[in-house]
């Protein structure tokens, strides 16, 4: 049994919660769900930043570019982006596709959800300050370029898919060993694991944390493994991280929907 703690939409308070992933059932308070039965909201609340080249994969396809202009060398610290608030939706909620496009990159990630104010941590020290660890969809129009902000590629509404929980650190038996695994319309697309990452998720904390403070709440993508597959319009996107949970949110026309957001059970009545 693994500790979560959730939020369930049209309810301001978290709960805590205890999963069982092998029968797929959550309890709540003494009450046992099927974990598919409950709407659950987005479980982080704080500023979302996400790792650019933090994949083995990923780092060693850009390293050639990496001395060319504009960069002229290798990044020495982590390569972040924000992903605000716009960006946050809750798993099976609609994703929006812009209107003139026809593709999204997703993104398979963890998300590091911090407990406690962290400034210039310790690698050693800093899975301590840690609270637990979700599912993140990193969504974005595809783009090459990393050298300017993509904020327009990266920052759409709907663009950070997250949950559907937030598993307790100590649930999670190591980090740096996690398969990730993402579907499309039921079909494996991409699998990788935790452990390829070029930055651990304890040295990404500590050299974050060496000129920015994060603070609790706060979440920290560990990155996105490379070649991350295309989705297009009403294709269903899963993301399945062991220990941690099942992520699944469908794509749908941004002109479509109604006020820009709605979940899945919404659409499947229009």
């Amino acid at each position: 049994m693994s500790k979560v703690k959730l939020k369930i939409k049209g309810l301001p308070q978290y709960y805590q919660g205890l999963v069982d992933f092998g029968n797929k059932t959550i309890d709540i308070n003494g009450h046992q769900y099927n974990t598919g039965e409950l709407a659950l909201d987005v479980p982080i609340s704080g500023a979302v930043y996400g790792t650019l080249l933090n994949y083995q994969g990923s780092y060693a396809a850009f390293e050639s570019s990496m001395r060319q202009e504009p960069y002229m060398e290798p990044p020495k610290a982590p390569v972040l982006y924000i992903k605000p608030q716009n960006t946050l939706r809750s798993s099976g909620a609609v994703i929006p596709l812009p209107e003139g496009f026809f593709n999204l990159m997703v993104g398979a990630a963890l998300g590091i959800v911090i407990g406690k104010q962290a400034t210039k941590v310790d690698e050693d020290e800093a899975l301590g300050y840690v609270y637990g660890y979700t599912v993140v969809n990193d969504v974005c129009i595809p783009h090459e370029s990393i050298y300017r902000p993509a904020v327009k590629e990266i920052a759409r509404d709907g663009f950070c898919p997250a949950g559907p929980w937030v598993v307790e650190r100590d649930s999670v038996k190591n980090p740096d060993e996690l398969d990730i695994r993402l579907y499309i319309n039921g079909e494996l697309k991409q699998e990788n694991n935790t452990r390829n990452l070029v930055r651990s998720v304890s040295k990404l904390i500590s050299d974050v944390t060496s000129f920015m403070t994060l603070y609790a709440g706060d979440t920290l993508l560990v990155g996105v493994p490379e070649k991350a597959p295309l989705a297009k319009e009403n294709d269903r996107v899963q993301i399945k991280i062991d220990g941690v949970g099942m992520l699944h949110n469908t794509i749908k026309r941004e002109q479509d929907l109604l006020g820009g957001v709605l979940d899945e059970a919404c659409t499947s009545r229009l």
